[in-house]
């Protein structure tokens, strides 16, 4: 299986807000927040401020990826969101996705590396799969999103 990674493109737009739809760790306010984001991604890739890759095999759009410099710091970046197709995930999609990210942050000067997601027992996929991948919690905000979801951040610091 050869994953083709490239910049999102309009086309690509109802591929990836069914990759969102369809992922049981979003939310329906997640949902319209990553589809903002898009459009102004896709509206003004320069001024949005966003960076997002898409995953492509066999043709088909399968994941996607969406970083970009952190507000009022020097070489400090979030990862957004990061979504593969439920029937493709397990098949190294979200690595490639990921490890494309984390060159092109360095590429651009970058040195550290924020993800956030919940606490909650549906994401303990989620945060098994950045802790293999060399990511470190480095904080937990209790009942941050609400009681009983706690905010999970994790870093990398790039070498």
């Amino acid at each position: 299986m050869e994953i083709i990674l490239r910049p999102m493109v309009d086309d690509d737009r109802p591929d990836v807000m069914r990759i969102v739809r369809e992922s049981a760790e979003f939310s329906r306010l997640d949902f319209e927040i990553a589809e903002d984001v898009i459009d102004d991604y896709l509206n003004d890739p320069v001024q949005s401020g966003y960076f997002v890759t898409v995953a492509e095999v066999d043709g088909r759009v399968v994941g996607y990826i969406t970083y970009g410099l952190t507000p009022l710091t020097v070489g400090t970046w979030d990862i957004y969101w990061i979504a593969v197709e439920p029937e493709e995930k397990g098949k190294g999609i979200g690595t490639a996705l990921l490890e494309d990210a984390e060159k092109e942050i360095k590429g651009a000067g970058g040195y550290l590396i924020l993800i956030e997601t919940s606490g909650k027992v549906e994401y303990e996929n989620t945060r098994g799969f950045y802790e293999v991948r060399g990511y470190d919690v480095a904080a937990t905000i209790r009942d941050f999103y609400a009681p009983g979801d706690d905010l999970v951040t994790f870093e990398k610091r790039l070498d």
